[in-house]
């Protein structure tokens, strides 16, 4: 995507030095600021500080933190190399895009003795990984696409307003983004279009980088609290919702930012359609039950007591609530595929069940 006069992404390889760079979203939208992983450990760093986020992403900064596991691990017993790459693997526990972006390169490089061949392969095998995740990303644009031009034929007239939470855009997913890949495809087909952006406490990551992305793209949208969605809803000003997930089960359960469930359940009760965008890469094809069996990241505290933001173009961070209050932080929750009206994926659309979605993947059920 393009931000200023050059077009990026949110990671990406130097292809002078080979360093793996990456946008660190922490300081958007007001600073933008481009950060070198120069080891294992500043992947595991970026990672777990959400430098990085967002499932297709986390994915390929882990591929590439095997990259450098295999730079650091140059000479040193084959265990070693594997004790690196499970430190990323257990970086973050909700998207399941880290564990298989890790193995599939590790997979091609464990068996490899020669430290510079699998430095090589590693490096080219992180690179076909973002390459895919961004086709995905863009056939889940053109198969989400048709979905707003009929919500635009039965609506006749005004813009349709497509309704998000947290940031499924390109810089969770390298480029298009899940959520937002149909959205824009929408505003390139010349459709009127309009997003209503949770905030998405409480790290914001609507208001700031969703945000920030539709407005350099020049696609409509308003930024709204979390709490306004139901009474949008309510009043008719909200077509059709579209959401991102971090992990979904082979049966449609959908793990997503915290606050995704309350969205789909004021959805369910206003008749308003609910999708849910993603890349194969993202099904953990194993689990059945997402409320029991999808892991839930409990995050430092102090992102719910504090925010931050500019104040006069200086970064600032602001405690909220009373310093001796104790405060939780649940990062997702799950919604059950009961409250989903389908899945965009790069094959197509699917019904959220296990024999919709197998109709889209049968090799995934395979005995």
């Amino acid at each position: 995507m393009r931000v200023g006069d050059k077009n990026l992404r949110p990671i990406w390889q130097d292809e002078e030095t080979g360093a793996v760079k990456v946008i660190d979203q922490r300081h958007l939208p007001h600073r933008f600021v481009v950060e070198e992983l120069e080891s294992v450990e500043s992947v595991v760093a970026a990672i777990r500080e959400m430098r990085v986020r967002g499932a297709p992403l986390i994915g390929v900064t882990g591929a590439y933190g095997v990259y450098l596991a295999a730079r650091e691990a140059r000479g040193a017993p084959e265990d070693g190399f594997r004790r690196l790459c499970n430190r990323i693997k257990a970086a973050r526990p909700t998207a399941v895009n880290l564990s298989w972006a890790v193995n599939r390169v590790l997979e091609k490089t464990a068996p490899l003795t020669d430290p510079g061949k699998r430095l090589e392969t590693a490096g080219a095998e992180a690179a076909a990984i973002a390459e895919e995740e961004a086709e995905n990303c863009r056939r889940i644009g053109m198969h989400g696409l048709p979905i707003i031009r009929e919500v635009m034929a039965r609506k006749r007239s005004g813009p349709v307003n497509i309704l998000t939470h947290c940031n499924a855009g390109w810089l969770a997913c390298i480029e298009y983004g899940t959520a937002t890949a149909p959205i824009y495809a929408a505003h390139d087909a010349g459709m009127d279009v309009h997003v209503w952006v949770d905030e998405t406490r409480p790290l914001n990551q609507g208001a700031r980088l969703t945000a920030w992305e539709l407005g350099a793209y020049g696609v409509k949208h308003t930024v709204i609290t979390d709490n306004a969605g139901g009474h949008l809803m309510q009043h008719g000003e909200v077509d059709m919702v579209i959401v991102g997930t971090d992990r979904t089960t082979g049966t449609g359960d959908v793990a997503n930012k915290i606050g995704t469930y309350l969205k789909a359940l004021a959805a369910r009760d206003n008749g308003i359609p609910f999708y849910v965008a993603l890349p194969s890469t993202t099904f953990d094809w194993r689990l059945e039950d997402g409320l029991r069996e999808i892991p839930i990241e409990e995050r430092d505290a102090d992102e719910v007591r504090y925010v931050y933001g500019s104040d006069g173009g200086v970064g600032r961070r602001v405690l909220v609530p009373p310093a001796a209050s104790p405060c939780a932080n649940y990062a997702f929750d799950v919604t059950p595929a009961r409250l989903v009206t389908g899945f965009i994926t790069e094959r197509g659309v699917c019904g959220a069940s296990r024999d919709a979605i197998k109709g889209l993947f049968p090799e995934k059920f395979e005995s």
